[in-house]
């Protein structure tokens, strides 16, 4: 086996891959990313990104992915089967599938493509809100291992610690950026796409049972961007549209400083109440 990635890092260490064969590779969960219940659902979105990045027959940058959380991952190693289902002149299509013994416990797919310089233009704005060194550091609720890996800042919509009256507003809006200084990448931009709590949290004042069942991230950048935001804080806000029946969705947006779209992202998160 020959490992895709060697950094001490903690991101870097639960992202990090080893081939198998060509249609497989092996990881293994990490606790610094533990969550309530297995891993944190972004670096498991990182992981699969991170899988047809490292694959010899990848083109092109990421587009979007899909991530489907079909079972809990359990702590241990886990594989990732892959294909490239189609491969056209300017993008190429991926189906993943995360398996742990004969579970399948995540489905995914993914698009990757080349970028042409076309007439661009950006109509999301960020919202208005003071600079990251301006707001005080949030805090989390310590069993929630994954949030002490970033540094978030939030200025609307903190999570509430205890409980609290429900709010008429579902709007969380936060500064938040790795809390080492690790610069950003797509597998980065991926697993930042689930850093916000769920919704139901805010307009219920309180924590409730809830998860992210598919999870879909849409990457508006190519490289030259990624690595121009580098180490700095990303502005990322989330909002739901409606909750009903034990489900509700979320949509999200990560902008850089300078103001530019880097990436959207939409959810479907199961609850109990």
């Amino acid at each position: 086996m020959t490992a895709v990635t060697a950094s001490s890092h903690p991101f870097d260490r639960a992202v990090r891959l080893e081939t198998v064969d060509a249609g497989t590779v092996r990881g293994a969960t990490d606790p610094d990313w533990a969550n309530m219940v297995g891993p944190f659902g972004g670096i498991t979105a990182a992981a699969l990104l991170r899988a047809v990045e490292s694959h010899p027959d990848r083109i092109g940058d990421p587009l979007a992915l899909t991530v489907n959380f079909a079972a809990p991952i359990t702590d241990g190693e886990f594989d990732i089967c892959l294909r490239a289902a189609r491969t056209n002149r300017s993008n190429q299509h991926w189906v993943l599938e995360l398996r742990q013994g004969d579970e399948v416990k995540t489905t995914a797919t993914a698009l990757f493509g080349l970028h042409r310089d076309t007439w661009a233009d950006d109509e999301s704005h960020p919202p208005s809100v003071p600079a990251p060194e301006e707001v005080e550091p949030g805090a989390f609720v310590d069993a929630i291992v994954w949030a002490k890996r970033y540094d978030m800042r939030f200025t609307d919509g903190p999570v509430p610690l205890r409980a609290v009256e429900p709010s008429e507003s579902s709007t969380t809006t936060l500064w938040v950026r790795d809390a080492q200084g690790r610069a950003l990448d797509f597998a980065a931009l991926a697993c930042l796409s689930d850093v916000f709590f769920p919704r139901v949290f805010l307009r219920r004042g309180r924590f409730l049972p809830a998860g992210t069942i598919t999870l879909t991230t849409y990457f508006h950048v190519d490289q030259s961007e990624i690595d121009a935001a580098g180490s700095d804080y990303l502005l990322a806000s989330a909002h739901a549209n409606r909750f009903s029946r034990g489900y509700f969705d979320q949509s999200a947006h990560l902008w850089s400083r300078a103001g530019r779209l880097l990436a959207s992202t939409h959810q479907l998160v199961y609850f109990k109440d």
